[in-house]
């Protein structure tokens, strides 16, 4: 090879390293997210996914090889515990999961005298039972029966215990445009007692970052879709993202969005706090409190005045919270003086 091909080579390979430096320089420059110590994002409205046996009946128990945990739940003090530490948290809005239902549509029972004392515990919370199931195999939005059923077991359970602020419904996955779950959102909103919530688990809007367009909503779907909500609480993970900085950005993305495309539906946005580990769709080292929360403040930083339809986070999911966690959501969230 001669001397000239050389200098050829030599010259595309200094600018592919050049070009490489800066590329590489250029994002440990970037910052996407913002770091916020002075609570001024939280308006002390926040919520949070709750586990199944704060509400579930002892056959749960039995089914799910729990019964050894029974006794933690069905626990006057540990209940006690848990509200205090979500008020100290800012939290209001609590979703107890009551999933799946049957493939009939009927949501599961509840034991009677624990809901009645989590209910009186809980007094001065929001609580909106967290029902649904799996697209195809415990949801069927496409059948009008399994509608039926699903609206009218929601409705006798609030009608059962007037203190529920109302339900959370929670169906996966759901493709944008999916006209049957927009029809079921209508009625069950006409089933519900006057004035009772009508909360949905939301996906949110499309990325280049994660194309995958059965997990994500259109503009048009999620007005379409918000217009049938009181509140709209929007699953910001499950991305697959592998990058830090680029999970932050999409969130920023997010949060503009979501609030701007729901109308006047209140709007919580959900940050993850769950492990998964060998799920393709999750990382915890990129989809974590540490990254989510500077992500939303970016989002919302976008507006010189915080939107009338923003209502704070929603943590997925109590039961995944560590101390650690919880500290960093005193620190890079709530308002200074929760922490006392």
């Amino acid at each position: 090879m001669n001397s000239g091909m050389w200098r050829g080579r030599l010259i595309i390979i200094l600018v592919i390293l050049f070009t490489g430096g800066l590329s590489l320089s250029g994002y440990q420059m970037w910052t996407p997210g913002k770091i916020i110590y002075d609570g001024s994002h939280d308006l002390a409205r926040n919520g949070i996914w709750l586990q199944h046996g704060w509400l579930g009946d002892d056959e749960w128990f039995d089914r799910n090889n729990k019964v050894t945990r029974k006794s933690s739940f069905r626990n006057a003090a540990n209940m006690r515990q848990l509200a205090a530490h979500l008020k100290r948290h800012n939290i209001t809005d609590v979703f107890p999961h009551l999933c799946p239902a049957t493939p009939e549509g009927y949501i599961p029972p509840v034991d009677e005298n624990q809901t009645e004392l989590f209910l009186q515990i809980f007094t001065g919370f929001r609580v909106m039972p967290w029902v649904g199931g799996v697209t195809g195999v415990q949801a069927f939005p496409a059948n009008p029966a399994w509608r039926e059923n699903f609206t009218r077991s929601i409705s006798d359970l609030l009608r059962r215990y007037p203190q529920f602020a109302g339900i959370h419904i929670n169906i996966e996955p759901c493709r944008s445009g999916n006209i049957e779950y927009v029809t079921l959102l209508q009625e069950v909103r006409k089933s519900l007692p006057r004035g009772k919530i009508v909360s949905i688990a939301a996906y949110p809007p499309p990325t280049l970052w994660h194309p995958f367009a059965n997990v994500h909503w259109d503009k048009d779907y999620y007005q379409q879709v918000a217009r049938c909500a009181d509140q709209v609480v929007v699953m910001l993970y499950d991305t697959a993202i592998r990058f830090r900085k680029v999970y932050q950005y999409v969130i920023k993305s997010w949060t503009h969005d979501v609030l701007e495309w729901s109308g006047s539906a209140s709007v919580l946005l959900g940050v993850p706090a769950y492990k998964d580990e060998n799920a393709g769709y999750h990382l915890p080292a990129v989809e974590n409190l540490a990254n989510a929360l500077p992500g939303i403040h970016a989002g919302l930083r976008t507006y010189s005045a915080l939107p009338r339809n923003y209502q704070g986070i929603a943590v997925y999911c109590e039961w995944e919270m560590d101390e650690d966690e919880w500290r960093f959501l005193r620190e890079h969230f709530l308002k200074p003086q929760t922490e006392s």
